[in-house]
């Protein structure tokens, strides 16, 4: 392992101001450090108020805010739920957390993500309780046809934008385009709160029972009673306070993810064998991560292992669910798309912290490989 400066896929990037230590220290002055408080209220509110939702739900991981999303649309125990292979498990586990059945839909090159006809013919075998489609490393699933699929058969329709925040979507931000959408504030997305998920939608009535499961299910009596299972999927007020703080820098932040993904086009885009992750025309990513796929000799673990020699970090592209072991007993509608995606994929260091010749130092290593 080399000695050099130590370079990551995506971590933690603070605000240059320090917004986010404002609104701690915020909570700390005020004993409001427990969970719920202004900090949980105010992110709420202006999350929805930059992406255009009605409501939202702070929560303790995008994977509860799926796992909530799927409660929400009345998803219960041998409920079908159709879901795109090409994702992060976190994606799937809800639906198994409630007892349902996934069917796993392939991708299509063009977006990387479900393939609409794909999803059609998956509605000719089964009649789902809700699809939950993924908008992959901040690239815009074809949601005009997904959505119109999902409205003629009356099915709910989940967005996990846990990767996409800022993401549009013919000038919609992803998550507000289907009934429901999810966030994820992970240490490694394009703005972290060192964990937790949002919740949102255009009902009001259902974010706010959203809440109330999120909160133990608490009643509203004097004391402790519960009619519902509850859950303890509520953020915190400090992590809120983070969550604030960087909101205020999403936009820098697309705009130098934006740089990254230029730079890497501009200087590995022409080498024999190599794609860039599909931008479409109605789409304007948030490039969380910049991706590749190699067809030559070159292979992705021989990019990853060079750049890992000189101490800088990269990774294999997810590997679909319908190829995962716990997940290979479930149906699969498609073809081979998500696994040679997978197969022939990269994702590149694409941390908002990089310097000029810290890009410089990534493509001249790669580019070694072309000699």
């Amino acid at each position: 392992m080399s000695d050099c400066k130590r370079i990551y896929l995506s971590s933690p990037h603070m605000s240059d101001a320090g917004f986010e230590m404002e609104y701690i220290q915020e909570a700390f002055n005020t004993n409001w450090i427990a969970p719920l408080g202004k900090n949980v209220n105010c992110f709420e509110g202006e999350l929805s108020e930059k992406i255009g939702s009605k409501a939202a739900a702070a929560l303790s991981s995008g994977t509860a805010a799926i796992h909530m999303a799927l409660k929400a649309v009345g998803v219960g125990t041998g409920d079908i739920v159709f879901c795109q292979s090409l994702t992060f498990s976190a994606t799937a586990n809800p639906i198994i957390y409630q007892g349902a059945i996934p069917v796993f839909i392939d991708s299509n090159f063009e977006t990387w993500n479900m393939d609409p006809e794909l999803l059609e013919k998956a509605f000719e075998k089964y009649k789902p309780k809700a699809v939950i489609v993924v908008h992959i490393y901040g690239l815009s699933a074809d949601m005009d046809k997904i959505t119109e699929i999902c409205r003629q058969h009356q099915v709910p329709l989940i967005e996990d934008a846990a990767e996409s925040l800022g993401t549009l979507y013919k000038g919609k931000y992803t998550g507000t385009i289907g009934d429901y959408g999810v966030y994820s504030f992970n240490g490694n997305k394009i703005i972290t709160t060192s964990g937790g998920g949002m919740l949102v939608s255009g009902n009001e009535e259902k974010i706010k029972k959203v809440r109330f499961w999120a909160t133990q299910s608490r009643d509203a009596a004097r004391y402790y009673q519960h009619s519902e299972l509850g859950f303890n999927y509520r953020m915190s007020n400090v992590v809120a306070g983070i969550g604030r703080g960087q909101l205020k820098v999403l936009d820098l932040r697309v705009a130098k993810k934006r740089k990254i993904y230029e730079l890497y086009k501009r200087e590995l885009g022409g080498l024999a064998g190599i794609d860039m992750m599909p931008v479409n025309s109605w789409d304007k990513p948030n490039y969380w991560l910049s991706c590749i796929t190699l067809g030559g000799k070159v292979r992705p673990i021989d990019v990853i292992e060079a750049l890992e020699a000189e101490n800088i970090e990269s990774r294999h592209i997810w590997k679909p669910m319908h190829l995962q072991p716990f997940f290979a007993g479930y149906d699969f509608v498609g073809g081979n798309v998500a696994e040679k995606i997978f197969t022939d994929g990269v994702c590149l260091p694409s941390d908002t912290k990089m310097t000029d010749e810290d890009l410089k130092r990534i493509v001249t290593i790669i580019k070694r490989l072309w000699k």
